[in-house]
């Protein structure tokens, strides 16, 4: 099996990441778990795994990546999160991997769920995201949310089989605070970059959403669950442009 690391970032997470942990066995002998200030017990949860644990402060999504990923003693990179296990399918082409061209990046499709719900449509359908890749060509932006890996010149983008199997939301109230959360980072990425909450994006977004999410991309497939989740999305939607009016009328005192 041809070398690489695991990179997870996590703060408070000890109810996920046994989980994460166990379905990573027997992959590598290299990985790095950083944690940024956890106080509910993970940090005594990763200790019982062979892994390298690193304590560094919160700098934002993307520069804290970047920051876990230098401590990584491979240039390959599976860059995931706390909460983000994977299947079967995706550890065997893992383990089948070998290294081609620097330039390759590797997209893995992903398996959502609200508690133990699987969501196979609307805005958690199984949209590939790129997770796999060389550090020494390839890092993630400095995004305080929604960070994106910044690709190379050339670079060739090539798909691995199997998923990641994303267990974020364990019940409503999870679902609820991390809307919040990721409304109010978004608001601030926003307004630092000069984006404006305009009328129609405070009044017809958030509709658009749900429109898009329930119907376009077929959450009412979903039942029950799928109209939560895009009536939650469009509040989110909601709450990141009105944050950010708020941010803008602020900066104008």
């Amino acid at each position: 099996m041809a070398a690489f690391s695991i990179v997870i970032i996590c703060r408070n997470e000890a109810s996920v990441i046994a989980n994460t942990l166990q379905s990573l066995h027997g992959l590598t002998d290299d990985i790095v778990v950083y944690d940024n200030g956890s106080t509910d017990g993970t940090q005594e949860v990763v200790k019982k795994f062979n892994v390298q644990l690193h304590e560094g402060n919160w700098e934002g999504f993307g520069k804290t990546k970047n920051r876990a990923n230098s401590l990584a003693k491979n240039d390959w990179i599976l860059s995931l999160d706390a909460d983000e296990g994977i299947d079967e399918e995706l550890k065997q082409s893992l383990q089948q991997w070998r290294p081609e061209n620097n330039l390759t990046v590797y997209t893995i499709r992903f398996k959502n769920f609200l508690g133990n719900q699987y969501l196979k449509y609307g805005e958690w359908r199984a949209v590939p995201h790129i997770r796999f890749f060389n550090k020494k060509v390839a890092h993630w932006d400095d995004a305080a949310v929604h960070e994106k890996v910044v690709l190379p010149p050339g670079a060739i983008i090539k798909k691995l089989k199997g998923y990641v199997l994303h267990k974020s939301m364990k019940d409503l109230s999870d679902y609820a605070s991390k809307m919040v959360k990721y409304a109010m980072l978004n608001a601030e990425k926003y307004n630092s970059q000069g984006k404006k909450a305009s009328w129609i994006k405070l009044r017809l977004s958030p509709g658009f959403t749900f429109f898009n999410y329930y119907i376009l991309k077929g959450g009412f497939l979903d039942g029950y669950t799928g109209y939560v989740c895009a009536r939650m999305t469009a509040w989110y939607t909601l709450l990141k442009y009105a944050r950010l009016k708020e941010l803008q009328q602020m900066g104008k005192e």
